[in-house]
């Protein structure tokens, strides 16, 4: 028992170290499996706090404070190009269908709570969890601070949120997923796995034989001596890979012995010996014009496997099919393609339009790989290196907008610095879309920021809220579930026959939109999983980057509501 005593006291005179301990509990009970379900590292460090937090441990409130203004600007970084997109231009309708659907979700929990008669930290506490929403927490402190209650009033209900949150948040996660993915077809009255193959066949108009894929890369490298002047000798590159009337090209050149650098105006000779890349049917015809030969150090082409982000005008809501005819794309493959802040897969295929932001993986020759890049995008090649200068004004400014206040009707309305760093967030994401030089931050540096910052703040709120816990669950917990179903499914329910009679979706995407829009992607992985494919993801982005920074704000609005 002495050991455990010395513990104690350890962790209560370094509560860093309970925070640690809280992130590496919560980490491993988040990641546990039961079935294809897992609490996720949000609940788990929220659970390993509250115990923790039991033996009484006394947290600044600033550690909160700081990890969780990070986290908010890592969120809205990450979905500002999407965010832009869906309010600017063609994905006004997905961004429309997320705000009704946020709308419903915070009227649903309003109800609730009014019905109830919770206040509001049980109100803020009830919207975490029933929405999975977890950084609506910080936001909710936030107002909670600024209301005109003592001390204690403000206590009890900051006390209550998390308790709201454990208690609602298992059915938030599983009765999304389960209303969207089982329930939602039959409310559709739709067959998920025909309408995803009816729609991967409309994709694929247009598709050559082999798939897209071959539009962009179905080639090998044959070596060619150029003996006769009636062939390509005289021509300069761009004239000869024109005059072969396919997609062939130059990949090396060797004169006079040596391998020399050239461009589309270098005119070629008799005695030149080109690396050419194209299908295997149309270097069959070269070798009947120019004598083929072994050449090993010619075809020594170097291969490169990059991830591009689209910026450029050229390439956005432009379809694969379409790019692949451009000069630009010649010699590359394309892989993957990922979309949003969480990088879901979409599909590959011909008619699949690039939005700004997405990540397209490419390979091929360096040459035509780094061209594709300087066209479409930009590489996004492996980096370590985070430009705080970028992340740390970006915090500031936002934090400084936030800060402002406006009284209306004798009411103090702010974003708060939280809110501020959310919306600086998105404006240097999208930014960033346009001007890849603006500010280095790799996706470790995100995940760091987005992941880590939100647990730090969980775990204090947990470790904080432990002495009352226990008794909060046993005086709310069987009403508070139960609250917990209807603001989880009402809004749920409703959607699908939103999105299919009022804003005309897909039936393919409707239900990727319902996901997005709750920010669910558990959800949409299930309805993925029961479609078979990987199409609904199609509806799932600019839903899910509009409604993340509503559901957020949400914890603010829900307690001025209430």
């Amino acid at each position: 028992m002495e050991i455990w005593h010395w513990i104690e006291a350890t962790l209560r005179s370094n509560p860093e170290l309970a925070i640690f301990l809280a992130l590496a509990v919560g980490y491993w009970i988040g990641a546990l499996k039961f079935g294809s379900f897992s609490l996720g590292a949000v609940t788990g460090t929220l659970l390993a706090g509250v115990i923790i937090g039991q033996i009484g441990i006394d947290i600044s409130s600033q550690i909160k404070s700081i990890f969780f203004i990070m986290f908010l600007f890592s969120v809205g970084f990450g979905v500002g190009p999407q965010f832009v997109r869906g309010i600017a231009s063609d994905g006004l309708p997905q961004a429309a269908f997320a705000v009704v659907v946020c709308v419903l979700c915070l009227l649903s929990v309003y109800i609730a709570a009014r019905v109830a008669g919770y206040g509001p930290g049980l109100a803020a506490g009830l919207l975490a969890g029933t929405q999975t929403i977890s950084a609506s927490i910080g936001l909710a402190t936030d107002a909670l601070g600024g209301l005109s209650l003592s001390p204690e009033q403000t206590q009890d209900e900051l006390a209550h949120m998390p308790v709201a949150y454990a208690v609602t948040y298992l059915f938030g996660t599983v009765g999304t997923g389960w209303i969207i993915a089982f329930l939602g077809p039959k409310l559709l009255r739709v067959d998920i796995v025909a309408e995803c193959k009816r729609y991967e066949k409309e994709m694929s108009v247009g598709e050559p034989d082999g798939g897209i894929e071959s539009a962009w890369f179905q080639y090998i490298v044959r070596a060619f001596k150029l003996n006769k002047p009636d062939f390509i000798a005289g021509k300069t590159v761009a004239q000869a890979e024109a005059w072969a009337g396919e997609r062939l090209f130059l990949e090396n050149l060797r004169r006079d012995g040596k391998i020399i650098d050239f461009d589309d105006d270098t005119v070629l000779q008799v005695g030149d010996v080109i690396a050419v890349s194209g299908r295997h049917e149309s270097l069959v015809e070269w070798s009947h014009k120019a004598e083929e030969v072994a050449d090993r150090d010619l075809l020594q082409i170097p291969v490169e496997a990059i991830d591009i982000v689209v910026t450029s005008k050229h390439a956005i809501d432009k379809t694969l099919l379409e790019l692949s005819k451009s000069p630009k794309a010649r010699g590359v493959y394309v892989t993957r393609i990922r979309r949003g802040s969480l990088n879901v897969d979409i599909p590959v295929q011909a008619q699949t339009k690039l939005h700004r932001g997405d990540i397209v993986s490419v390979s091929g020759s360096r040459k035509h790989v780094d061209a594709v890049a300087e066209e479409f995008g930009f590489a996004d090649r492996p980096t370590s290196v985070t430009d705080m200068v970028f992340v740390g004004a970006g915090i500031v400014l936002g934090g400084l907008l936030g800060a402002i206040v406006v009284p209306i009707n004798g009411v103090p309305i702010t974003l708060s610095t939280s809110g501020g760093a959310l919306v600086a967030g998105l404006v240097f994401g999208w930014l960033r879309s346009f001007k890849p030089k603006l500010g280095s931050v790799p996706s470790a540096t995100l995940w760091f920021m987005n992941s880590v910052g939100l647990n730090v703040f969980i775990a204090v709120v947990g470790i904080t809220a432990g002495p009352t816990f226990i008794s909060g669950v046993k005086e709310l917990g069987l009403g508070l579930f139960f609250w917990g179903l209807f603001a989880t499914g009402v809004p749920m329910l409703i959607a699908p026959l939103i999105g299919k009679y009022i804003f005309k979706f897909d039936p393919a995407i409707n239900l990727g939109c319902c996901g997005g829009a709750r920010t669910s992607t558990a959800s949409v992985a299930m309805v993925a999983e029961a479609a078979q494919s990987n199409v609904p993801m199609l509806g799932y982005t600019v839903p899910y980057a509009v409604s993340n920074t509503l559901l957020t704000l949400w914890g603010m609005v829900i307690v001025m509501m209430i």
